[in-house]
């Protein structure tokens, strides 16, 4: 069954009807011409609301409950994926799903962050928000990539990482900054697809990469719209105000020259057509992966640190 965000309520109304026609079974005359107009309508209603989504209605969309996860990309576009558990210090976690793969015929690592699509899945997955566990799963499988040679690829999806007193104490901040210092310097290419919520340094802990990839309506910012108008305006009515200043957009951060590349999305949204966005980001991911092994070691960690330079350059403007 569709969710239907806020905004799409029209959509909602409009589709209801169009069901309620069609399961009728009406021989009468009027019926078939007011299908085809009520879909006509639709379809413009669906062109209006989706050409011209405001910051916060992406934010809304790149939290879908039904948007796919690493799961469903790697359902669609790679073959013999084999999970690999824990960090081999205190257990594993269920945010963060790594392993390795086959993508068209070659071998990769892939790592990344777990929702759930169910309220059972998303309590196991804790909501998508990694405990240290998570991300030295993560780096684990990252230097075992290093070691055979094979790329890595990350799939963000976290509002966050977890931020319970926990994760706190066993060592939280030291284990994405332990990421964010070999992911700087592993010598093998690494690409991040930001597939939903790219939230804070839960999306930055595996977010260090030669190529950062957005689909339409991700989002990729330092703190949730929420939390900027709380701590900016302790006002939560300026959630619409903050998700447009902080500039978080696949079309913003492309821009700012953070975001390499955008991968369109069905109408409407990744959700509505899990095979086909696949198969976007299987293409990009094809494309970014050709470029960067064509590069030596030593000009693939220049560039890295050049890249990550040049965003520090620009937050100093």
């Amino acid at each position: 069954m569709r969710d239907f965000l806020e905004f799409e309520k029209p959509l909602k109304e409009l589709e209801e009807r169009l069901e309620k026609l069609n399961k009728s079974g009406s021989e009468r005359k009027a019926v078939p011409r007011l299908i085809r107009i009520l879909q006509a309508r639709l379809a413009k209603t669906e062109q209006d609301i989706f050409g011209n989504l405001t910051p916060w209605q992406q934010t809304q969309i790149a939290r879908h409950p039904q948007r796919p996860s690493i799961l469903d990309y790697m359902k669609h576009t790679c073959e013999d994926f084999l999970e690999l558990h824990g960090d081999r210090t205190f257990g594993d976690d269920k945010a963060v799903i790594g392993g390795f793969a086959t993508f068209r015929g070659r071998s990769l690592c892939v790592i990344g962050h777990a929702k759930g699509q169910n309220f059972k899945e998303r309590v196991k997955r804790n909501f998508g928000m990694p405990n240290p566990e998570g991300y030295r799963k993560a780096l684990r499988l990252m230097h075992l990539a290093e070691k055979f040679k094979r790329p890595v690829v990350t799939f963000i999806d976290t509002p966050g990482a977890y931020p319970g007193v926990g994760a706190e104490e066993r060592g939280q901040a030291r284990a994405i900054a332990r990421n964010l210092f070999a992911m700087s310097r592993l010598k093998v290419p690494i690409v991040a697809i930001i597939t939903g919520e790219g939230g804070s340094g839960g999306a930055l802990g595996l977010g260090v990469a030669d190529r950062i990839v957005m689909l339409e309506h991700s989002i990729y910012s330092v703190i949730s719209p929420e939390g900027c108008a709380a701590i900016l305006w302790e006002d939560a009515t300026k959630t619409q105000a903050a998700a447009a200043a902080l500039k978080m957009t696949g079309a913003e951060l492309l821009k700012l020259g953070i975001a390499d590349e955008i991968v369109p999305e069905p109408l409407g949204g990744a959700h509505r057509d899990v095979e086909s966005v696949s198969q976007a980001v299987a293409q990009t991911l094809h494309t970014q992966l050709g470029q960067l092994l064509a590069l030596s070691t030593q000009q693939l960690l220049a560039n890295r640190h050049e890249k990550f330079r040049q965003m520090a350059a620009l937050a100093d403007t």
